[in-house]
């Protein structure tokens, strides 16, 4: 089978189905595994990933938004010529990949019409069952129902091991750093499952922009710093300069001694099979023991502290 993923998250369940050799085409975003390297991009984004700061892009998507233009770019030759018999595509996010508008628009101009799988989760319960949706759709039925079993299985872990603490702390996640925006969809889940109460947002609930009156009147214990498709470094790096401007990022001093960055883009941003990494991340930040290292890749404090 010929396969296009246009979402990071649905190319990371293709190749751990052992579909990566039936890839024909990803999006700017499909980096990981590794192995899809190679793979034809077919998206491009009208805004450049790097180089921007989270205002900058806030800034500009605002004006493609309300000049009417799209947010990405679908190579429709490209597309054609890939000449595929699955395309996996989403419709929960149309600032995050390109809208089912677009590609229905290609579709029709290809002379062999592909099956195509829209994905909506909201849940992390909707992202699991997407792999069995997954499988079913590229012919490895039993493949992704075992998948899937291994992902509930190791969530069921999460939660035998978090079940004995009554301390649930109280928790805030940022998605997005100016504007201030708290994480919704599936985010709030983790937190819940991790053993966390999410002060802000509640599941399946879109994010919302929020302010800095708004999170501190929330009293919570930790802050997790998660923007949208950023990396620690990344985030570290453009809140160091946030923090140098007047009224940007007053952090009280108790709130930043608990404040973790996180690697959103791996973990938390894109609804696939990582974010049970996230929440056994999360289960670690929120209930530390020396049994659970965490790598410095993964989460940092805002203020360096070796984490258990």
């Amino acid at each position: 089978m010929r396969i296009c993923s246009l979402l990071p998250s649905a190319t990371e369940v293709i190749a751990a189905l052992g579909l990566s050799e039936e890839l024909v085409g990803i999006s700017h975003e499909c980096d990981y595994p590794p192995s899809v390297g190679n793979v034809p991009i077919m998206v491009e984004p009208m805004i450049p990933p790097h180089g921007l700061t989270s205002a900058e892009i806030d800034r500009q998507v605002a004006q493609l938004v309300a000049s009417g233009q799209r947010l990405y770019r679908l190579n429709h030759d490209r597309l054609c010529d890939s000449r595929p018999d699955l395309i996996l595509s989403q419709d929960l996010c149309h600032v995050c990949a390109v809208t089912p508008d677009q590609l229905h628009e290609a579709i029709r101009a290809m002379p062999h019409q592909p099956a195509v799988l829209t994905l909506n989760p909201g849940t992390v319960h909707d992202v699991i069952d997407d792999v069995v949706r997954i499988g079913d759709a590229a012919g490895r039925s039993a493949e992704g129902h075992r998948f899937a079993s291994q992902l509930r299985e190791r969530l069921d872990a999460v939660r035998t091991r978090v079940q004995g603490f009554s301390h649930r702390p109280r928790v805030v996640c940022i998605e997005w750093l100016s504007p201030l925006y708290v994480a919704g969809h599936w985010v709030p889940e983790m937190v819940q499952l991790a053993g966390g109460q999410d002060v802000l947002a509640q599941p399946g609930t879109p994010s919302r922009v929020v302010t800095w009156d708004d999170i501190l009147a929330a009293a919570p214990d930790l802050l997790i710093v998660m923007p949208c498709g950023f990396s620690v470094e990344r985030t570290r790096t453009e809140l160091s300069q946030l923090m140098q401007q007047p009224g940007q990022w007053p952090i009280p001093s108790k709130l930043r001694a608990d404040t973790f960055l996180v690697d959103a883009s791996s973990y938390f941003s894109r609804p696939g099979p990582r974010l049970i990494d996230g929440i056994e991340l999360l289960a670690a930040i929120l209930h530390p023991s020396d049994h659970d290292p965490i790598h410095g890749s993964m989460a940092s404090r805002l203020e360096p502290q070796p984490l258990q």
